[in-house]
């Protein structure tokens, strides 16, 4: 489902934001990492919107959608993956459209929204935690 190699997403995390563990991170690990970032993003455009700062507001998004793009879509091995791998996909094409809609209309519930559906996978990827390490 993801690439064995995780270069893709060291690659794509260590552009959106730099992290001293990186370099050491196995593949379950950078993903992990990847959604942290991705939750921390979102949170921050959802507390510009509430305080109407819009330039940190589109800043935050921005991040969020290149580590949605960048990171966990170039992580995805769909190949081997399969369904699941293109269902992701379908789901972080999804999030990326609709914090589009949320960056130009200036609306929280549209970033909220996308907290609400990646929370399920996260979690999930969260839980798999060391048995993925031994099957990358």
């Amino acid at each position: 489902m993801f690439s064995s190699s995780g270069y893709g997403a060291a690659n794509a995390y260590r552009q959106v934001s730099a992290h001293s563990g990186v370099e050491s991170a196995s593949p379950h690990q950078l993903i992990q990492m990847l959604f942290d970032g991705l939750f921390q993003s979102l949170n921050a455009a959802r507390g510009a919107l509430q305080r109407g700062d819009i330039e940190e507001k589109g800043r935050h998004i921005s991040k969020a959608v290149r580590i949605l793009q960048e990171g966990l879509v170039v992580g995805l091995d769909l190949e081997k993956g399969g369904e699941l791998a293109a269902n992701l996909k379908l789901l972080y094409d999804y999030s990326v459209a609709q914090l589009t809609k949320a960056n130009v209309r200036n609306d929280e519930h549209l970033v909220e929204e996308v907290i609400k559906v990646l929370q399920p996978v996260a979690q999930g990827w969260k839980e798999i935690g060391p048995t993925a390490n031994q099957t990358m």
